[in-house]
């Protein structure tokens, strides 16, 4: 996966309605929608193939024994492509990031985690490094995962001092492989099934661009600024979640390079509101299912399923607000996907949020004031890009 495709959920092939005419209503649109969600055909077969794939996830990752099995779910749900080839390289690539990530932190972390200082300069670095990968690199969906695995190793020592790295680590791994694994089932099943009679186009060729990029190096920089002041914040006031903020921070600076420059600061802005939009409802349908389940799976597990086939039914349909949907289901499996269905509640969901919120807080400031210290200009050929990512 490439920048300017989708790296965190939405879709390289577009289903009914996501490029309409401008002259149609809203009316129609919302019509179309509707009627895409019983409709037999492509995107409804990749819907129920996300949902095949999170419950398999969940089911693999409880027989090993995972300690973070929301995680896992979740993996099985961003790897599932409509075509075995792209998932099969979504996997591997999360797999490979994921355990590069983990090394690195297990070698730096140790060394750094009880200074401040320190925590701030090398999450800096490295978030800046790998998102810059991420941007510009060929395997960009491999770069984005070893930033955000050092990044949620690094901030979960900071958090929890007394907790050990190498459990962590090798879970977080394991979770990974447990979630490819189960998309990677499906997807072979359902290519020599359903996608017979539904089959969809293959994947745009990525368009990479040459040597140095500049506008990378900008969001970069400015990924590295954010990422340095969050340790101080954990520091002064040891808010929750911190790599819930850290995250946030690299997922909506990942935009498409034909829209950066001028154009940047405003998609990264929208990516913002979508980013909590999509938190906030996910977890309020989740709240509805957990307080009705009182903990009972089967609840919680029908909950699930609903919750992931609304998420990408999302992701599908128009648009950049597709990246709603992505967020959408994320609240949906950190809510439902407790490690124990005997102990789920609305904790973990909100405390995210603050996460998000805090990574938000931290971000807009940041890209005003460097939008007036370097206001730059738009790279050429920039355009407006509709496609989100994380």
């Amino acid at each position: 996966m490439v920048p300017g495709g989708r790296l965190f959920g939405g879709r390289h092939v577009r289903y009914g309605g996501a490029m309409q005419p401008a002259a149609d209503t809203r009316l129609k649109w919302l019509a179309r929608e509707l009627g895409a969600l019983v409709t037999p055909g492509p995107r409804l077969l990749d819907e129920v193939e996300c949902i095949v794939s999170v419950l398999l996830a969940i089911l693999i990752a409880h027989g090993i024994g995972a300690t973070n099995v929301s995680w896992a779910a979740f993996s099985g749900y961003m790897v599932m492509r409509s075509h075995l080839s792209e998932s099969m390289l979504r996997g591997v690539l999360r797999i490979i990031g994921t355990a590069l990530g983990a090394a690195m932190a297990l070698a730096l972390v140790p060394a750094v985690a009880g200074s401040t200082p320190l925590v701030s300069i090398i999450g800096a670095l490295i978030g800046a490094a790998t998102l810059y990968g991420a941007l510009t690199g060929r395997n960009a969906y491999g770069w984005l995962f070893i930033g955000l695995t050092f990044e949620m190793i690094l901030y979960g020592a900071v958090e929890h001092p007394g907790h050990a790295l190498l459990p962590f680590a090798a879970t977080r791994i394991a979770e990974v492989v447990a979630g490819t694994a189960a998309c990677l089932i499906v997807n072979v099943v359902s290519q020599f099934t359903a996608r017979r009679r539904w089959p969809v186009g293959t994947s745009p060729a990525p368009r990479l661009p040459g040597g140095w990029h500049p506008h990378a190096a900008r969001h970069a920089a400015q990924a590295a600024l954010a990422l340095a002041l969050i340790p101080w914040l954990w520091h002064v006031w040891h808010i929750p979640e911190l790599a819930q903020s850290t995250v946030t921070v690299m997922a909506v600076l990942l935009v498409p390079m034909s829209s950066m420059g001028t154009h940047g600061f405003a998609l990264v802005g929208r990516r913002l509101v979508y980013r909590i939009a999509g938190c906030l409802s996910g977890a309020v349908l989740a709240a509805v299912f957990l307080i009705a389940g009182r903990g009972h799976a089967v609840t919680l597990i029908v909950g699930t399923a609903l919750g992931v086939f609304i998420g990408r039914h999302i992701e599908n349909g128009r648009g950049d607000r597709a990246y709603i949907g992505t967020q959408f289901t994320l609240a949906i499996l950190v809510t439902l996907v407790p490690d124990s269905y005997a102990i789920a509640e609305i904790g973990p969901a909100r405390e995210r949020l603050i996460g998000i919120l805090i990574g938000m807080a931290v971000l807009v400031p940041v890209m005003g004031l460097w939008r007036v210290i370097w206001p730059g200009e738009a790279a050429p050929g920039a355009r407006q890009s509709g496609s989100l990512d994380a």
